[in-house]
């Protein structure tokens, strides 16, 4: 018993074979869940990152960035597969570390996974305010301004993006084989979009375009070269993230041993092939130099490069009414993250509810429907709250690293099972254990450590709050450590939120004096060396006083 106290693995399969009203319905098949994962996937990232990691990193190597991005997630996603077919359980991540790494493990990963959905949704709901505003701008219609905008970006509220994520909402109280369905439509528009520029460009693209496939390095370590592709691998590494998602569906899925690997990886190879062919034909209907700008810029200019060319320019393209077909497949994009995003958000919190780690309300059923309503119900609040006055752009790198520190305690995961549940039955075999989890580890250990300093400092000041709720009241409701009046590793907790206080310091001055952006920012500064120190002083306090707890206890 303690703080590093597992849950067994026949406590989990016993909680996946449990059927009747109070439990999730089982609807999903491998298919549904190829399309959920595909609908995770494929976001704007695919639009603006290409052009943008061609034109300043790989040229039209940008093609070899993609599967070496690919392999990078690939990592990861073998070892969900192995873990998704062993514990078919809503959690994800969250249960895996329970299963292997104990309980306060688990809760740093169940707090962690809010960045990756939760907070994600209202970044890309964000997002999806702006292309539904340049959707209506290009059909002379409009919006007022100061409803699409956040009050810290001169408006009242971002209302398209609370209307979005109680949309998403309202389909996933609904049912999951209702929100399967719309997300399987929005998934076949989606890739028919994609589909379409594809097939156009084929008939556009000039070989001298992808002449050299690698551009000579310009003397600096990432501009083009070898370097610039790996570069830019860890640029579209990010245009992969959410087929972990898929594993949060584990309980509603018909057949999950089987469908879970198949939903996970197929929808991570096609997405693969997906992104290379879209990736070959930018760079060839055009050269990659003339990528340039934000947004949607960079398919906007290959769109102007479809049409005969006369004296080395394209006077008139021949299919302009593509650019505005991108956007609705952005949009489109956009609302299938978001549905499964909180589809996961829901059923990771479900789990640590069951868990006893937060209120019975996450773990509400619908009688009729058999979803966690109520859940579902608080994070539409909680997200559109988000979405409609907090900037995106303040968050959207929180979410890739809060993913990238799943990815890495799923792969560690692989590592414990392996040595302590030999014999233990799964479907899906990790290959080449350790190195595959090892090499998961290491790529994404290595994107997280190239992260800005603000965005460390964001993750840290989270998981301190995430710390503060786990000793109110996670550890005091725990079904795996109920009756225990005291827990002797508790101290544990405080020493580590020691660690965390004295670390957001040391990065709040690093950011300060060493980035340019820091110097200006105050706010954040502050901030952190008042936050940091409220937590020093309470977790040494906290650390004598578990200290004291007596030798026999729990």
């Amino acid at each position: 018993m303690g703080l590093f106290i597992k849950k067994p693995l026949d406590m989990l399969l016993n909680e996946a074979s449990a059927t009747g009203e109070h439990t999730l319905k089982r609807t999903l098949s491998a298919g549904a869940l190829v399309a959920l994962g595909i609908g995770a996937i494929i976001g704007a990232g695919l639009f603006s990152l290409t052009g943008l990691a061609a034109s300043h990193y790989a040229g039209p190597g940008i093609m070899i960035s993609f599967v070496i991005a690919a392999i990078g997630c690939g990592l990861a996603g073998l070892c969900y597969a192995e873990f998704a077919s062993m514990i078919p359980v809503a959690g994800s991540a969250y249960t895996y570390s329970y299963a292997t790494m104990g309980e306060f493990i688990a809760w740093v990963i169940g707090w962690d996974l809010v960045l990756e959905y939760a907070v994600g949704s209202a970044t890309v709901a964000s997002s999806w305010s702006g292309y539904f505003g340049k959707l209506l701008s290009n059909y002379g219609l409009s919006f007022p301004e100061e409803l699409m905008r956040t009050p810290f970006e001169g408006g009242i509220l971002n209302l398209p993006a609370v209307f979005i994520v109680v949309i998403m909402s309202l389909i996933l109280i609904r049912g999951t084989s209702e929100s399967a369905w719309v997300n399987a439509l929005i998934v076949v528009l989606k890739v028919s979009i994609v589909l379409v520029f594809i097939i156009i460009g084929f008939n556009y693209i000039r070989p001298e375009n992808h002449i050299p496939l690698i551009p000579e390095n310009k003397g600096s370590f990432g501009e083009f070269g070898w370097s610039g592709i790996i570069r830019a691998a860890g640029v579209v590494f990010f245009a992969y993230i959410g087929f972990d998602a898929v594993s949060t569906a584990a309980q509603e899925t018909k057949n999950p041993k089987k469908a879970m690997p198949i939903g996970i990886m197929g929808s991570l190879i096609i997405c693969t092939v997906l992104y290379i062919l879209f990736a070959y034909v930018m760079t060839g209907v055009t050269n990659y130099t003339n990528f340039a700008g934000d947004g949607l810029a960079p398919v906007a200019t290959a769109i102007d490069w479809m049409g005969p060319m006369v004296n080395g320019v394209v006077p008139r393209p021949d299919y302009p009414w593509l650019n505005n077909l991108i956007i609705i497949a952005v949009l489109l994009g956009y609302s299938s993250v978001i549905l499964v995003m909180l589809l996961g958000q829901s059923r990771v919190f479900y789990s640590m509810s069951t868990d006893g780690l937060l209120p019975k309300v996450f773990s509400a059923i619908h009688p009729k429907h058999r979803t966690p309503y109520k859940s579902n119900l608080l994070f539409m609040l909680f997200v559109s709250v988000f979405a409609a006055f907090v900037p995106g752009k303040i968050v959207g790198e929180m979410t890739s690293i809060g993913t990238l520190f799943a990815f890495i305690l799923v792969s560690a995961g692989v590592l414990v099972m392996r040595s302590t549940m030999k014999d233990a039955p799964r479907a899906f075999r990790v290959p080449l254990v350790p190195f595959i989890p090892v090499l998961g580890i290491l790529v994404c250990l290595g994107m997280m450590v190239f992260l800005p300093f603000d965005t460390w400092i964001r993750l840290i000041v989270w998981m301190l709050i995430g710390l503060d709720i786990y000793i109110a009241y996670g550890v005091k409701k725990s079904n795996m450590n109920a009756g225990l009046k005291h827990i002797k590793d508790k101290s544990i907790i405080s020493a580590c939120g020691i660690a965390l206080a004295i670390l957001l310091v040391i990065l709040a001055v690093a950011h300060h004096a060493m980035t340019e952006e820091g110097a200006k920012d105050f706010a954040i500064y502050y901030f952190s060396l008042v936050f940091a120190a409220i937590h020093f002083v309470y977790f040494i306090y906290r650390y004598f006083k578990d200290k004291k707890v007596p030798e026999n206890a729990g």
